[in-house]
């Protein structure tokens, strides 16, 4: 047999950038959502002190990680983070990202195809996923939102104006 030459995948610069941006400022809204919604408190508060997770995509794709300290403050540690995360959820290629970050498709529909991958304890992973969930709701408007998660909260007015102003403007700024 002869030598074949190893062939490299296109690099899809602007979905790699789309991608970063997005686990970019989604993390940053995740730590802000701590500060302002009782209920993503609420989940971290559940979860161990020092825990942290991650969000990506397989094969050197953009990431994400999230930690809480031994305070209970939540930090985005960044896309590169030295850290080893307790949970960490990899999405199987850029595409399948790309996917649900164009809100094409949800989490639960991309778990239910087998596009994610979970390492750790399976109960953390799940409060990770509903944190993620409420975040979206925040982010999003209700027509997009609603492509993106499994069910629609019934919140108060001020829960969706206030709150979303609160978190967007502290994700932006980034405190």
């Amino acid at each position: 047999m002869g030598n074949f030459a190893t062939l490299q995948p296109g690099g899809r610069p602007l979905v790699r950038f789309y991608l970063a941006f997005m686990l970019w400022f989604v993390g940053r809204a995740i730590q802000a959502a701590a500060l302002v919604d009782p209920n993503v408190r609420k989940e971290f508060n559940d979860l161990p002190d020092d825990f942290s997770f991650s969000l990506g995509a397989a094969f050197n794709g953009p990431q994400m990680a999230i930690g809480k300290d031994s305070n209970g403050k939540v930090k985005y540690l960044g896309k590169n983070s030295n850290i080893v995360p307790q949970v960490k959820i990899t999405i199987k290629s850029m595409e399948a990202l790309f996917l649900l970050f164009t809100f094409r498709e949800s989490t639960p529909v991309a778990n239910s195809r087998e596009r994610m991958t979970v390492e750790g304890n399976l109960s953390h992973a799940c409060a990770c996923v509903r944190i993620l969930d409420i975040v979206q709701v925040y982010l999003l408007p209700k027509p997009i939102a609603k492509l993106a998660i499994k069910r629609y909260p019934k919140w108060s007015l001020k829960k969706h104006t206030i709150n979303r102003l609160l978190i967007n403007l502290r994700a932006i700024i980034g405190f």
